[in-house]
């Protein structure tokens, strides 16, 4: 499983995620991660908020209930299938 790294905003700690999935709807990409590559674990859909030429990507949790549960439609398709 893929591990990333992040800086979250106004903190000097990296926090680490394991990449469960990934998808691009509506030309935005999206990853679905998780704080634990084992167990119970909390999960998080992330949205790439950086443009093509950023040398470093910028993710934001997605937080709007109806951009959550169209992104989670289309997770559910890749997991399930």
């Amino acid at each position: 499983m893929e591990k990333i790294t992040f800086i979250p905003e106004n903190e000097e700690e990296a926090v680490e995620f394991y990449v469960l999935e990934e998808t691009r709807i509506g030309g935005v990409d999206y990853i679905l991660v998780t704080d634990s590559e084992e167990g119970d674990a909390e999960c998080l859909i992330l949205k790439d908020l950086s443009a093509a030429e950023d040398a470093d990507a910028v993710y934001a949790i997605v937080e709007d209930e109806n951009e959550l549960d169209s992104v989670l439609s289309g997770l559910k398709e890749l997991i399930f299938d």
